[in-house]
């Protein structure tokens, strides 16, 4: 990967800004139907399963987009890149507040995910561009903050205005978001950033590294188990507590707040702990949350607190598994994270397939312990990885 041809204070300062803010809208975009699940399916005459699917298959066209559309732009300049990404980003929330029916708005979002995959591994391997070595775990990580935000205050803002203006008026609101993402991308980041291209050859090479395989195995086993959680918690809180709307979108604010916090935390051990130890306790807090979760299902409180432990680890399991694919094989980081982010689809959609299965069959209850189950073999395989001495590689 080639030096930054720009590399001034407010370019190292910003530059990771603007990538992080990039990446709280496309998780608006991605996460927004779990925000919007019951109001979907009354105004579309659509069952929450269905409108489930929304998420279901847009991790699928996520996980072929990523691998995919990285090796086809792995050319193009990277600010061109990431602000035309984040434009196709506006149009498909611009154009999913005027859908006229459910047919309409899954076309509209597997057109707009397609390309809105390439955003978060690109962001990524684009923040190893512009800082030093030693700076990358915690700028890699602070790049994935917009991913914490998205679920801090970007889901419970839509959980909000969807239940108190609609669904159409959340989308209008993500496309301004990311209409000022834009403008920042093409504002502050620095222009001629170019990674190493991705060609047929840099696909074997990842599929013979050992390492990066097994982080791709924990990565869709640690994603499976939350999504199958997670794109059914408002209509589960719904159903189990029979609280209202506000409830529901408190319950995500303490998700969301919990994983920014716990993201923010992660970021400034990350670079002394070593991703390993930090990915250890990220991981054990989301199983801690999730079999909290199922454990405590039916009585709200402890279901809220449940939730914020698993936010704590939530995105900061996510960073880590970034930032040790990164140190995995840095001249591969282009490549490997957006194959990261396409086995993080893989998981969002096996996960998600298997919720609405549990929850189309009124298995409410144990739609929490099956996440808990993906979880907890997600947090084998990272123990057995260290016992089995692969650790002084993943260590990064």
């Amino acid at each position: 990967m080639q030096k930054p041809p720009s590399d001034t204070p407010v370019h190292r300062r910003f530059g990771p800004t603007a990538l992080m803010v990039g990446n709280l809208v496309t998780g608006c975009s991605i996460l927004a139907p779990a925000g919007m699940l019951i109001e979907l399916s009354s105004d579309l005459g659509i069952t929450v399963h269905k409108a489930g699917l929304l998420i279901t298959f847009g991790a699928v066209m996520l996980c072929i987009g990523s691998p995919l559309t990285a090796w086809l732009t792995s050319r193009i300049e990277r600010r061109t890149l990431l602000t035309a990404t984040v434009a196709v980003l506006v149009l498909g929330n611009v154009a999913s507040a005027f859908a006229p029916g459910y047919t309409t708005l899954l076309v509209i979002r597997l057109i707009m995910l397609a390309i809105g995959a390439l955003y978060t591994p690109q962001a990524a391997g684009t923040a190893a561009l512009i800082v030093p070595p030693e700076k990358r775990g915690g700028t890699i990580a602070y790049v994935f903050l917009g991913w914490s935000l998205a679920a801090a205050v970007g889901l419970p803002l839509i959980t909000f205005m969807t239940s108190h203006y609609g669904w159409r008026t959340a989308y209008g609101g993500i496309s301004i978001i990311g209409a000022l993402s834009f403008l920042l991308l093409l504002w502050r980041l620095p222009a001629g950033l170019r990674g190493a291209p991705v060609d047929l050859k840099t696909w074997v090479d990842l599929g013979r590294n050992p390492v990066i395989v097994v982080l791709l195995a924990i990565t869709t086993l640690l994603m499976s188990g939350q999504f199958a959680v997670f794109t059914y918690m408002g209509p589960l809180l719904s159903r189990l507590t029979q609280v209202g709307p506000d409830a529901v979108g408190l319950v995500f604010a303490f998700y969301g707040v919990c994983g920014f916090i716990g993201i923010a935390v992660v970021t400034n051990i990350v670079d002394s702990w070593g991703p390993l130890k930090a990915s250890v306790l990220s991981v054990a807090l989301v199983l801690a949350g999730v079999a909290g979760w199922a454990l405590s299902a039916g009585f709200y409180p402890l279901m809220a607190c449940s939730a914020a432990i698993w936010g704590l680890g939530f995105a900061s399991s996510n960073s880590m598994q970034q930032v040790r694919l990164v140190a995995a094989a840095p001249a591969l980081a282009a490549a490997s994270v957006s194959l990261n982010t396409s086995f993080l689809y893989v998981g969002q959609a096996i996960g998600s397939a298997i919720g609405g299965l549990l929850y189309a069959h009124e298995h409410l209850y144990g739609i929490g312990y099956a996440g808990a189950a993906f979880v907890a073999l997600g947090l084998m395989a990272i123990i057995l990885t260290r016992q089995l001495g692969v650790a002084k590689n993943l260590n990064g």
